[in-house]
């Protein structure tokens, strides 16, 4: 009897060893499990898509840095192609287009820098009136400034020494003097902008810090002219501007309470992150999807960079 009970209880040792074991493995798998989902999402919420397209040289366009010390591109002087005629019809007639020579900030100005803007001028920082989930995965210092009127953007670039660029100089800035689509050429690419209608394919559901797309440069090396948040400029919106601007370095019309837009957003979609998009706000307008950079011009002393 007691070699029998001796057996029992090596039995059921046995097997509650074997349960243990393979309760085990199955935690271990699904730890395993979620540590991978976890893994995923955090690269989907801060990381860009890697991309493998080659590095180029910019070296041939000057910069400086600016008032409020965020660095510049010196954008050359000389002609470059305005507008498109597959677009929208306000972005007709496609048509050559001289301006002298500018500088325009490098990246976006950040929700960082803004906040820095407002505490010296006792501001109020920007509100955001309507989003559809959490707010602080919106408001990260790093990422760009949104959410601020026309005249609250102009007047952090005249806090800076600069101005807000008109939306030709805008537009050569992004495209240069050819006829691309977007920053890097004619063809959308994920991993280049953060761009594309909510979706995470760019490593971004939303905002992005300014300048996270080493591969979506502009010709002359300047960030984001594609996608992450559209951005005020100077000119006032006329549908038909294009009919009538003059060849030299149009300004948009004299007055008009709709100011122009340019670059699309994180939201929006390939046709509507072209280059020559235009949109037109009112100049009161807040939204989670518009942000700004600053432009300024030519200084005396100041060398002109070789044109593209």
């Amino acid at each position: 009897m007691e070699n029998r009970g001796v057996l029992i209880g090596s039995i059921v040792f046995v097997f509650g060893s074997f349960i243990l074991m393979i309760s085990l493995l199955v935690y271990e798998s699904y730890k395993s499990k979620q540590m991978k989902a976890l893994a995923l999402s955090i690269k989907t919420e801060t990381r860009p898509a890697p991309s493998s397209a080659p590095s180029l040289d910019y070296s041939m366009y000057k910069t400086k840095i600016g008032d409020e010390g965020r660095e510049m591109v010196q954008v050359p002087d000389g002609p470059f192609i305005m507008g498109s005629k597959d677009g929208d019809p306000d972005e007709t007639p496609e048509r050559q287009v001289f301006l002298k020579a500018f500088y325009l900030d490098k990246k976006e100005v950040s929700q960082e820098e803004y906040a820095r803007f407002a505490k010296m001028t006792k501001r109020p920082l920007p509100k955001i009136e309507v989003f559809e989930d959490d707010q602080s995965k919106l408001l990260r210092p790093e990422f760009a400034a949104m959410s601020m009127t026309w005249e609250e953007a102009g007047a952090y670039c005249k806090w800076a020494g600069k101005r807000l660029p008109t939306e030709a100089e805008w537009e050569k800035a992004g495209r240069g003097e050819g006829k691309r689509k977007y920053a890097w050429g004619d063809t959308f690419m994920n991993g280049r902008a953060n761009a594309n209608v909510d979706g995470s394919e760019d490593g971004y559901r939303y905002l992005a810090p300014p300048g996270s797309f080493e591969t979506g440069l502009s010709p002359y090396g300047i960030y984001d002219m594609t996608g992450n948040v559209a951005e005020w400029v100077a000119d006032s919106y006329d549908e038909h501007y294009y009919q009538k601007a003059p060849y030299r370095d149009p300004k948009g019309p004299d007055t008009g309470d709709l100011k122009v837009v340019r670059g699309g957003s994180w939201r929006e979609t390939e046709h509507n992150v072209r280059l020559s998009k235009r949109f037109a706000a009112k100049h009161w307008r807040t939204d989670i999807t518009i942000g700004f950079r600053c432009a300024s011009d030519m200084e005396v002393g100041d060398s002109p960079a070789a044109s593209q």
